[in-house]
């Protein structure tokens, strides 16, 4: 395996880490952005506010994604086990 190779499968493997993680943590950040704004419009400091709205939304993304994050990863498993069958 050159250089080149595994520079491609690193690029390969932090994309696909972006588009599985990605769409869990932009709703994570806009729940927690919502969520800041109204305890800083209403005063209330509550702790647990911030966390049950975004664990659920993170839920409910991550429930709705799974059938894109298992396809995309079975993609990127089968170029790697091919790239690895084929020496390079």
């Amino acid at each position: 395996m050159e250089v080149n190779d595994v520079l491609t499968v690193s690029r390969d493997a932090m994309w696909v880490t972006l588009k599985l993680a990605g769409p869990m943590m932009i709703v994570g950040l806009a729940i927690g952005l919502l969520v800041s704004l109204f305890q800083a419009l209403t005063q209330i400091q509550e702790m647990t506010l911030a966390f049950v709205p975004k664990i659920l939304g993170i839920f409910v993304v991550f429930l709705l994604m799974m059938p894109f994050m298992v396809a995309t990863m079975s993609e990127f498993m089968r170029e790697l086990a091919s790239r690895i069958v084929l020496g390079f």
